[in-house]
């Protein structure tokens, strides 16, 4: 993931999960359709400049906050990061990570 649109789009889906928003609500929110809304959170389209307005608005979030991308990584970065932290880990946090990963899943 490394071009603009696919970072804002995963970041614009980010947000909106994290506010309990299905894309269907959203799209209703910023007056766009869901077809639309979806390419542009799979960074397959890029959100013009009103509708990134309306974004900001009914995400209720900061323009510099809505392109805060570090923390977005590829998978293979995020999997190699974390078999990393495995690799470091001694017997009892590696149980502790599983019993958390384990209960995060089943949430």
């Amino acid at each position: 993931m490394s071009s603009l649109k696919e970072k804002l789009g995963a970041r614009i889906q980010e947000i909106r999960k994290s506010k309990n928003l299905t894309q269907e609500k959203l799209a209703e929110m910023i007056n766009i359709d869901i077809p639309n809304l979806s390419n542009i959170e799979r960074g397959k389209r890029f959100v013009s400049s009103e509708t990134l307005e309306r974004i900001i608005k009914a995400l209720d979030v900061n323009e510099k906050d809505l392109f805060d991308f570090k923390h977005i990584k590829p998978r293979e970065e995020l999997i190699e990061m974390i078999n990393e932290i495995l690799k470091n880990s001694n017997d009892k946090d590696i149980r502790y990570y599983y019993k958390m990963m384990k209960i995060y899943k089943e949430i």
